[in-house]
C-alpha cells in the first residue's frame, strides 16, 4: 500500500544527495551563522519603526537558504537560534527600559521559536513541495508563538511588517495571517527558483506571484463599510514624564494631566475653535488610582467631565476583584457622574500587568514587584453599547493596548460602529515599542477597512483611516487634545471571519505535513 509520506520519500530517496543537488555544497556553520544572523537583522529592519517592508523577504529567504544549506538537524537548530536571536535582539529590546533581565528573558523566550523553526525548515527538504510547507510552518511558529507560553508574544507576526506594502491590499481579505504567508511563500520561492534555475520554475514562480499581487489588488479596492452617520469624538492626551517603570509619574500626575488637558479642550470648544463632542476618550492608566476609592482621583475625573459637559471614556485601573488584584477597565462617565457601560480589558501583558505562577516566582525574583498588584483579565468582548447626549445609542468597539495583537479581541470589536484604542506607552518612551504597536494598529485599522482613533497618555495618539493610512498623529510626550469627526459604520470584511480559521488550518496542516514527513524518515532509516 502507498502512502502519501512514501511518495514524498520517494521525490528525495536520498536526502544528502537530494540537498547537495539542490542546493549546491554544504557551507561550513560559521558562514551559515553570519548568514543568519543578517537574515534576522534584514527581517527585523521590516518592523517598525524602520518599515523597510522589502528586506522583510528577504529576511525570510536568507534563513530558508541557511537552513537548506546546513548539514543536518543540529545546524538548522543553531542557524534558526542565531536567526532568532538577532531579529529578537534588533525589535524588541526596548523592554531594558523596564528591567535588563526581563528583556533577557523576553528574547530568549520568543528566539525559541526560530529555533525550533530552523529544524522544521529542514525537515521540509524531504517533500518536493517543500516551499509551500516552509511557508506554511512559518504560519504555524507564529500561531504558536502568538498563544504561547502565558497568553503569547505575537509581537512579531510577519504579517506587520507589510503594513506600507503592495501586499496590505491582503489584510480585508486574509487578514495579517494572509499578509505573512504571502510573504513567507515570497521568500521560500525566490530560495526555490535561486537553487535550481529553469523555465518551468520561473513559470511557476511567476504564476505564484501573480496569484498574489492579484489577490492583494482585489482586496486593496475593498471599500470601508458605508457610513450611516458621524460621530465628534474628542480626545485627551494628557502627556507623562515617560522612562521605565514609573513612567506616568507620581501618584495622580497623570490623572492631573488629564484634568488640565480637558479643561484646555472644553475652552477651546467654548472659543469655537473646536466642534463640539458627542463624547471624550481618555487613554488607559488615565487614573493610576481607582477614581471609586480614591477622592483626589475621583475629583479629578469629576472635575473633568463637568468642564467639558460630555460623557468621558475614561481609563481607569480599578482595585479588585480580589485582595491585591486589579483591572484595567474603560468606563462611560456620564456627566452626572454615573459609570454606564465598561470594558475590562482582556488582552494583559505577563510580568508587565500580571506574573505567572506568582507566589511561587515573586519570593524567587524580587525585581518582579515593579508589576505591583495583579491585573486581572476581562472576559467580555470590547463593545461598549452607550447613549448620546442627545439620545442617540452607539457602539463602541475598544481595544486596549495590548489587545491590539490579539486576533480574536480585533475581530470581535468589527461589529461597532466606531472603532478605539486606548494605550499607556509612556513607560516605553524613546523606544521602537511606541511605533511597532501603532503600525500593528494599522495594521488592523486595514484588516476591518475601519477608522481607528487611538488615544495614549503620551503619544502616539492619531486616527488611522480604512486602509491602514495615517491621517494625523500627535508623537508627544506633551498634552494634546482634539475633536475628530469619525464616520459610523456597520459591516465587517472577510478578514474577521476567515482570518482565524485561514491561521489554524494552516498551522495544523503543516505540522501534520511535517510528522507525516518525519514518520517516513524515521522508517526509512530502519529499512535495512
Amino acid at each position: 500500500m502507498t502512502t502519501v509520506a512514501d511518495a514524498d520519500v520517494r521525490a528525495a530517496p536520498d536526502p544528502a544527495a537530494s540537498s547537495r543537488t539542490q542546493a549546491g555544497p554544504r557551507l561550513g556553520l560559521p558562514l551559515l551563522l553570519a548568514v543568519a544572523l543578517v537574515s534576522g537583522l534584514a527581517l527585523g529592519t521590516g518592523f517598525a519603526p524602520l518599515g523597510w517592508w522589502p528586506l522583510a523577504p528577504a529576511g525570510v529567504a536568507g534563513l530558508v537558504l541557511a537552513v537548506r544549506l546546513s548539514a543536518g538537524a543540529r545546524e538548522a537548530t543553531a542557524v534558526g537560534a542565531a536567526f532568532g536571536l538577532s531579529l529578537t535582539s534588533f525589535t524588541i529590546n526596548w523592554m531594558h527600559v523596564i528591567d535588563v533581565a526581563a528583556t533577557v528573558g523576553l528574547i530568549l523566550v520568543v528566539s525559541l521559536w526560530y529555533t525550533l523553526l530552523g529544524p522544521a525548515l529542514k525537515l521540509t527538504e524531504h517533500t518536493r513541495w517543500w516551499p509551500l510547507l516552509a511557508a506554511g510552518t512559518w504560519v504555524a511558529v507564529d500561531y504558536a508563538a502568538s498563544r504561547f507560553p502565558f497568553g503569547g508574544f505575537g509581537w512579531l507576526r510577519l504579517g506587520y511588517t507589510q503594513v506600507d506594502s503592495p501586499l496590505a491590499g491582503l489584510f480585508p481579505l486574509l487578514g495579517v495571517v494572509g499578509a505573512g504567508l504571502a510573504t513567507a511563500l515570497i521568500g521560500t520561492t525566490v530560495v526555490w527558483l535561486g537553487l535550481r534555475w529553469s523555465r518551468r520554475r520561473a513559470a511557476g514562480a511567476a504564476a505564484l506571484l501573480a496569484v498574489i499581487a492579484l489577490t492583494a489588488g482585489l482586496g486593496s479596492a475593498v471599500p470601508p463599510a458605508t457610513a450611516s452617520g458621524s460621530a465628534a469624538v474628542g480626545w485627551v492626551q494628557g502627556g507623562a514624564p515617560g522612562g521605565g517603570v514609573y513612567g506616568l509619574g507620581p501618584a495622580r500626575t497623570i490623572t492631573t494631566n488629564q484634568a488640565d488637558a480637558t479643561a484646555e479642550l472644553a475652552d477651546d470648544v467654548a472659543a469655537g475653535a473646536l466642534p463640539t463632542p458627542d463624547f471624550v476618550v481618555w487613554p488607559e492608566n488615565s487614573t493610576d488610582m481607582d477614581p471609586d476609592t480614591d477622592a483626589t482621583t475621583g475629583l479629578l475625573v469629576k472635575d473633568a467631565v463637568d468642564a467639558v459637559g460630555t460623557p468621558v471614556l475614561v481609563g481607569s485601573v480599578l482595585e479588585g476583584p480580589g485582595p491585591d488584584e486589579r483591572q484595567t477597565a474603560s468606563r462611560w462617565t456620564r456627566p452626572d457622574g454615573t459609570i454606564g457601560a465598561t470594558y475590562v480589558k482582556r488582552g494583559i501583558v505577563p510580568f508587565g500587568e500580571w506574573i505567572p505562577f506568582r507566589d511561587v516566582l515573586l519570593p524567587l525574583i524580587p525585581q518582579l514587584r515593579y508589576v505591583g498588584a495583579q491585573s486581572v483579565a476581562g472576559t467580555e468582548p470590547g463593545l461598549l453599547d452607550v447613549e448620546l447626549a442627545d439620545g442617540t445609542p452607539l457602539r463602541l468597539g475598544v481595544l486596549v493596548c495590548y489587545d491590539v495583537i490579539f486576533d480574536p479581541y480585533v475581530h470581535e470589536v468589527a461589529a461597532a460602529d466606531v472603532l478605539l484604542v486606548q494605550s499607556s506607552n509612556a513607560m516605553y518612551q524613546g523606544t521602537a515599542q511606541i511605533e511597532q504597536q501603532f503600525a500593528i494598529t494599522r495594521a488592523r485599522a486595514a484588516e476591518l477597512r475601519r477608522e481607528v482613533l487611538v488615544v495614549t497618555t503620551s503619544g502616539v495618539s492619531g486616527l488611522i483611516g480604512p486602509e491602514g493610512k495615517v491621517l494625523w498623529r500627535e508623537t508627544g510626550p506633551g498634552s494634546a487634545h482634539g475633536v475628530d469627526i469619525l464616520p459610523t459604520r456597520t459591516g465587517t470584511t472577510a478578514a474577521a471571519l476567515i482570518a482565524g480559521p485561514l491561521e489554524l488550518a494552516t498551522s495544523v496542516g503543516a505540522v501534520v505535513w511535517l510528522l507525516v514527513l518525519a514518520v517516513a524518515a524515521v522508517r526509512r532509516r530502519r529499512r535495512p
